[in-house]
């Protein structure tokens, strides 16, 4: 006879009658975290014997429960002055999830601490299990596993060898610090052994932890073999550094370093590189890259903050932007900024102090001519929104350019300038009217003359423009659809009277790229050193479907074109005036049908030619899960520049006709794939040239604890060189990575490329209850 009775009220030989079993229901009500407090202990068995509040003796299917954790054995007592459990035959424990088998054991139920012989286990969280000698528990989150296993691999038989098998003398989980440690452990993968180690610590979850990370092993072709073996401290739960020992065949040893600050007001982060010796270039190599971002509290209301921003990039020579691409530059950073600004900021005022000097890695292949240094930059700011009706705000710069003679060909200077605006928005459900008055003054002073002997310049230029458009909306049916129309008319208005400037030096200015931004901008030039002579009108219609729920944009087609009343005089040195009449006509269109695919378009079309200037086409399909097309075509008449650009990730059992499995989640964060091959790349063609460019293609197998990836890349850094490597890694799930780490090249190169271990909620501890 099965009893279940409180086991305090339990007497000698005391038989009860059974009640019927409850049926467990998935219902919000049942708490993650069972109670606390020391709640009664129930237990049940075909036979039941002992002494009141002293011992109780459970045999035959014998089973004891508490919130959280029940115990089953073949024959148990429950020791009540102790509060321990000592069990024999068929051993299962089951607290929090966690899952033990063992052949018998002994635990102290309250303290959960104790020993069990001949041990099976599986944590909940990670999904890991193995088996052992002994198993010793030291309280709910830590236990030793002496001579055992571990592994995250399902096992499909009882004597079946998982893929990957962690076997070790001692094994010591902590949960609650996230952490494993083995001594005398091998790794053995696919039955080989592939990593002795005498001591091996790993992380039981995605937190952080302090220890030696894996090392990464890559190929390229100028650097050979690339060895290194980063060491992680955590130092504090807002602050955290990597040391990164390496070995780099042809070049010699080198080392790295990062180190991480997030604090509630600032953050930061300070990267170095060292290499006493290269012996392909003879010489020393090193780098220094810091971010900083923060703000201070004054304390008094009237002063307000201060922040403080820095940005510092110094490298040892001009080709370490090609040789040490992973450090920190990518290959077409060759302008390093050493930037710092201090900026304080309080109601309508702000102001800044700012320096700011360039480092410039040259090529004698490709020259560029160094921008100027700002030493220092002053800004002040004084503005406000909708005062009555007005906007309205004055800037004012000063600004030291100091540059280098050989490459400027002209004398520094210091400008100061003030730009004033004032605008009055006239806004409606129906439309808007901006009429705006701009005034740009400007006065150099020169520290050497100009061709025409003279020291000091000034220039003072108004701006006036008149803003408009009108908004209409009807409701609209297509293709079974219910949607939102829009017909959205804008005509803009802009005069600024010429000034000859000419013989003004050029410091900070460039010409904005043509597009549908720039199309309604005052001024044709970033910077301040050239005011564009204006007196045209740009017209635009914009008509856009939208989702009467959501207000999601389904189509958007645009089209907008200029008409100069008088040609543009004032260039960019080298530049060409233009003449009066019409510009080339923008067209864009954007689809977003449905969110499995997108399509975008720009078209720069000159009618004078009757051909496209400048064209570009893009296009998304990701129809689900680890599934991603991206196609991209440029082309720039102008520039003699056309390329085809291809990026995807892609299951492919989908690509040769068979249907991907979807594999159930692991209980840790795990599998949405398993036992699949996945094809992931990225191409870019020229087809002017008639030759791939870029290039990044990479298997990648989920076999569901483990994943396995191989990467080729190729990247120019000039017409004539090019930096190829391989990355192959092995991601063991729940234990480590070996091998060099393709998964931020993946993620930077292919758009929206997923990686095949999506962080999913945390198990619930009645995922395996009984």
């Amino acid at each position: 006879m099965r009893s279940p009775w409180p086991a305090g009220l339990l007497a000698g030989g005391v038989a009860a009658q059974p009640e019927p079993a409850l049926r467990l229901r998935a219902t919000p009500l049942l708490a993650e975290q069972p109670p606390e407090g020391q709640p009664p202990a129930f237990v049940q068995g075909d036979r039941i014997s002992g002494r009141t509040d002293l011992e109780t003796v459970i045999e035959g299917d014998a089973e004891l429960r508490r919130p959280g954790l029940t115990l089953r054995a073949d024959r148990m007592t429950h020791d009540q002055t102790t509060d321990i459990a000592t069990v024999r035959g068929a051993v299962r424990l089951n607290a929090k999830g966690d899952r033990y088998t063992a052949t018998e054991g002994q635990l102290q139920i309250d303290a959960f601490e104790g020993f069990f012989l001949q041990p099976s286990y599986e944590f909940l969280a990670t999904g890991a299990h193995g088996r052992a000698e002994r198993v010793e528990l030291h309280d709910p989150d830590r236990a030793t596993v002496l001579h055992g296993t571990y592994t995250t691999c399902r096992i499909d038989a009882p004597d079946a060898l998982p893929d990957w098998i962690l076997r070790a003398d001692r094994l010591e989980l902590d949960q609650e610090n996230d952490e494993g440690r083995a001594e005398g452990a091998v790794l053995e993968f696919k039955g080989v052994p592939i990593l002795p180690v005498p001591a091996l610590t790993f992380p039981l979850s995605e937190r952080r932890k302090s220890g030696w990370l894996p090392p990464t092993l890559g190929i390229d072709n100028k650097s050979g073999l690339d060895l290194s073996v980063p060491y992680y401290w955590n130092i504090a739960p807002q602050r955290d550094a990597t040391l990164t020992p390496g070995l780099m065949l042809r070049r010699g040893v080198d080392a790295s370093g990062e180190f991480r600050y997030l604090e509630n007001n600032y953050k930061g982060q300070l990267n170095a590189h060292v290499m006493p010796n290269d012996r392909l270039r003879q010489r020393d190599r090193w780098a220094l890259f810091a971010r900083h971002h923060g703000s201070l509290d004054s304390g008094i209301d009237a002063i307000g903050g201060v922040g403080l921003n820095l940005n510092l990039n110094r490298v040892s020579d001009n080709d370490y932007w090609r040789d040490f691409s992973r450090k920190g530059l990518s290959l077409t950073t060759r302008l390093l900024a050493n930037d710092g600004s201090l900026s304080w900021g309080h109601g309508d005022f702000g102001f800044t102090a700012r320096a700011l000097k360039w480092q410039t890695l040259q090529d004698v292949n490709a020259p560029i001519v160094p921008p100027y240094d700002r030493l220092p930059q002053l800004t002040g700011r004084w503005g406000k929104l909708n005062d009555r009706g007005f906007d309205y705000s004055v800037d004012a710069d000063f600004t030291r350019f100091r540059g280098d003679r050989f490459w400027t060909q002209q004398p520094d200077a210091d400008r100061a300038l003030m730009h004033a605006q004032l605008a009055h928005p006239f806004v409606r459900p129906w439309g808007f009217i901006t009429p705006k008055a701009q005034l740009h003054a400007t006065s150099y002073r020169f520290d050497g003359t100009l061709s025409d002997g003279a020291s000091s310049a000034s220039r003072v230029l108004p701006t006036l423009s008149l803003d408009s458009g009108l908004v209409f909306e009807r409701p609209a049916r297509y293709f079974g659809r219910v949607f939102t129309q829009t017909l959205e008319p804008r005509l803009m208005y802009v005069y600024t009277p010429y000034r000859d400037q000419s013989r003004l030096p050029n410091y900070d200015s460039g010409l904005y790229d043509f597009n549908f931004a720039t199309i309604w901008s005052e001024n044709a030039f970033a910077g301040h050193d050239r005011i564009v002579d204006n007196n045209l009108v740009t017209a635009g219609l914009t008509t856009r479907l939208l989702d009467p729920d959501s207000g999601a944009e389904a189509v958007r087609l645009d089209i907008a074109q200029r008409y100069r009343f008088s040609g543009q005089q004032v260039v960019l040195p080298g530049g060409t005036p233009t003449h009066r009449g019409l510009s080339d006509i923008m067209l864009g269109a954007g689809i977003n049908w449905d969110p499995r695919w997108a399509f975008d378009t720009v078209v720069q079309y000159n009618p004078d030619t009757r051909r496209s200037t400048r064209t570009t086409v893009l296009g998304r399909w990701s129809p689900g899960p680890f599934r991603t097309l991206s196609l991209a075509y440029r082309h720039q008449r102008d520039l003699k520049s056309e390329s085809v650009d291809v990026g995807w990730q892609w299951p492919l059992a989908a690509l040769t006709g068979g249907r991907p499995e979807l594999g159930a989640s692991r209980p840790s964060g795990g599998s949405s794939c398993n036992g699949q091959w996945y094809s992931v790349g990225r191409l870019n063609y020229s087809l002017q040239d008639r030759k791939l460019v870029d290039a990044i293609l990479g298997l990648e197998y989920d076999a569901g604890c483990w994943i396995g990836r191989v990467v080729l890349e190729q990247l120019h850094s000039s017409t004539t060189s090019a930096t190829r490597r391989i990355m192959f890694q092995l991601e063991f799930v729940g234990l480590s990575r070996l091998g060099s780490n393709p998964l931020r090249t993946l993620r930077n190169n292919i758009p929206r490329y997923q990686y095949l271990r999506q962080e999913v909620t945390a198990p619930s501890r009645f995922t395996e209850y009984d």
